[in-house]
């Protein structure tokens, strides 16, 4: 299994619109085989001393694949390409880590 973390960080004031998006293709990544766990997260509000807030204009994409085979495929499925063209003027950066449970 394969863990991913997406940190997403959109064009100040542009969140709520690629998260508008991204929840909009997330029945077509549910759907894919493979697909285990697909969802955003965003900070929860003033936790405590200990958190590190991504901010008001950063997302992250908690994801599991149950395979590279099938993170390779969601990573080149249409409806992802189609989702990166119409969020492509909003978004200003993104990290993607792939992650192996040690």
């Amino acid at each position: 299994m394969l863990h991913v973390l997406a940190y997403i960080t959109a064009k100040p004031g542009m969140r709520e619109s690629v998260l508008r998006e991204f929840r909009a293709n997330m029945p077509a990544v549910h759907a894919e085989e493979g697909c285990i766990e697909y969802v955003p997260v965003v900070d929860l509000p003033a936790f405590g001393p200990f958190q590190t807030e991504l901010g008001p204009d950063t997302f992250v994409v908690v994801e599991k694949w149950a395979s590279p085979g099938a993170l390779n495929a969601h990573a080149a499925s249409p409806h992802m390409k189609a989702y990166a063209e119409r969020t492509a003027d909003m978004i200003e950066s993104r990290m993607i880590h792939v992650l192996s449970p040690h």
